[in-house]
């Protein structure tokens, strides 16, 4: 590095209060050096976010199978779907503010796009002080661009709502953990800016840990569980590690055994209505946890990494994952996550940050190992939690690039950077604009069917079964489940040139035509 570099920014370790050149920001006057307002950057990534998902996901898009399962239990439209036994009421509880009050896709469309755009600025939030707000910024922006992050953002599905509360988990515990001293760990000590440690000074994270740190790292655990009691129990292992090392480290376990301990009553607190309903409705934790197992082709060890790349430009359920890859240009990205995940880490190392770095990875990785390794399908979704906790390391590395070089360079390399991240948010939109499009003709079948289905008679109350039933019932307000009362209309769905089952050979049978997709007859009793 040259002589007039000597003291370079340092995006990773520098304290709050210090300027990109390692000098005390003014303070006071009348606006003149006065501190930025960082904040922003995690508001405008929000926003952006939000905005995203309004502008490229179609708030006409019909509500999938899974949506409609979630949010037929809180909506007065219809009668609920089976809520199936590896599912939780975390969604449902999320969408019931407006699927109480409306029937209305595109209400809950926007509603979730705000909520979620506004879950990620919170998420982010709660990694201020321990990286400065350009660098999280970074890492919503590498998150909220890509095509699955905006895709599902206004969906009433689980995975982005766990990928969020992971987070901020992570955040949190950081926070409590680290937040009194000026490093995480791994630091390179003296106190002083240049080269990106903070060292024993107090500049670092000093006055961050406190009890709403803690407070919040309860709330974000029990969230997850609530949402997808699976992910929080892979989020907790390692962070429940990493308060054991850290007791062991500290020489007493006064500090981190709160954080444990709130980790666990967060698991419990989130899983009790879960652990209720298992008794309630399916015999006891074991019972549900080998039905869930069942439907998911039994849990163990299955090879599913493979699966994941070829799903990862769509479909977005590859079961059985037979396809071959599509577009394997657009993969570049996942195959560079690994590369860049090292070298932030490294970064962070040199910064003070090795301990968050490391738990935000290790916390990614075992989400994302049981789906790459313990189930036999792929779904892109499915990745979302553990691609939001690496966007931290990765942004660190990207920083670390970013601010390396020499000032003569850094415009150079600034440029460059941007290049490719446009690249990476185009290339993403190509395939986001494949999915919903695909996904907007499908569901526009589900109106078409209802229409016919209400011409023939079929109009609540009302049983429909069949070829994808369950959103076909919830859009006309009928039953998915259980038995027709005497009088009530009875519809079930057949493929063209399928046989209906054999209650219902001597029904009446209706073609269902101006389907794209979908082509279906009817067998109404």
């Amino acid at each position: 590095m040259d002589a007039v570099d000597a003291a370079p920014p340092a995006p990773l370790g520098g304290p709050r209060g210090a300027r990109g050149d390692g000098s005390p920001r003014k303070r006071g006057g009348s606006g003149v050096g006065r501190p930025p307002r960082e904040w922003l950057w995690l508001v405008a990534v929000g926003v952006a976010y939000t905005v995203a998902q309004l502008i490229f996901v179609s708030l006409r898009m019909g509500l999938s199978w899974d949506e409609s399962v979630y949010v037929s239990q809180v909506s007065a439209h219809a009668p609920a779907a089976y809520l199936d036994p590896a599912r939780a009421r975390g969604v449902p509880l999320i969408v019931a503010p407006v699927a109480l009050l409306t029937s209305s896709v595109t209400a809950l469309r926007v509603y979730l796009a705000v909520l979620s755009g506004a879950g990620l600025t919170l998420a982010l939030w709660t990694w201020r002080g321990l990286r400065p707000a350009w660098v999280l910024g970074l890492a919503g922006v590498m998150f909220g661009g890509l095509w699955v992050a905006q895709y599902y953002g206004p969906q009433a599905m689980p995975d982005i709502w766990s990928a969020l509360g992971g987070l901020a988990a992570v955040g949190c515990f950081c926070r409590w953990a680290f937040g009194g001293g000026g490093t995480d760990g791994g630091g390179t000590g003296g106190g002083g800016t240049g080269g990106g440690g903070t060292g024993g000074g107090g500049t670092g994270v000093r006055g961050l840990g406190g009890g709403w740190a803690l407070a919040g790292l309860g709330v974000s655990v029990a969230f997850v569980t609530l949402v997808r009691p699976g992910d929080a129990v892979y989020l907790c292992l390692p962070l429940l590690a990493a308060a054991a090392v850290g007791g062991l480290a500290a020489g007493g376990f006064a500090r981190y055994g709160a954080a444990a301990g709130v980790i666990v009553g967060g698991l419990v607190a989130g899983a009790a209505e879960w652990v209720i309903e298992a008794f309630v409705r399916f015999g006891g934790i074991a019972s549900r946890l080998h039905a869930a197992g069942a439907e998911q082709g039994g849990f163990g060890l299955h090879f599913a990494l493979l699966d994941e790349l070829r799903a990862l430009n769509g479909p977005t359920l590859c079961r059985p994952c037979t396809i071959g890859v599509r577009d394997p240009g657009l993969d570049l990205w996942w195959l560079a996550l690994p590369v860049l995940g090292v070298l932030g880490i490294l970064a962070a190392r040199k910064a003070g940050q090795l301990a968050s770095a490391l738990l935000a990875a290790a916390c990614g990785l075992c989400l994302a190992a049981q789906y790459l390794f313990m189930i036999n399908y792929a779904a892109p979704r499915f990745l979302l939690p553990a691609y939001l906790l690496l966007a931290i390391p990765v942004a660190d590395g990207l920083a670390f690039i970013l601010t390396s070089v020499s000032r003569d360079l850094r415009p150079a390399v600034a440029a460059t950077a941007s290049c490719f991240l446009i690249l990476q948010l185009v290339t993403q939109h190509l395939v986001l604009d494949h999915e919903v499009g695909g996904t907007v003709a499908f569901h526009d079948d589900y109106t078409r069917i209802v229409a016919e289905l209400a011409a023939h008679g079929v109009r609540p109350p009302c049983l429909i079964t069949g070829v994808q039933y369950i959103p076909i019932a919830f859009y006309a307000g009928c039953a998915s489940t259980g038995n027709a009362a005497p009088g009530e209309p009875v519809a079930v769905l057949v493929q063209v040139r399928g046989h209906p089952p054999s209650d219902a050979t001597n029904w009446h049978v209706y073609r269902i035509t101006g389907t794209k997709i979908l082509k279906v007859n009817a067998y109404i009793r």
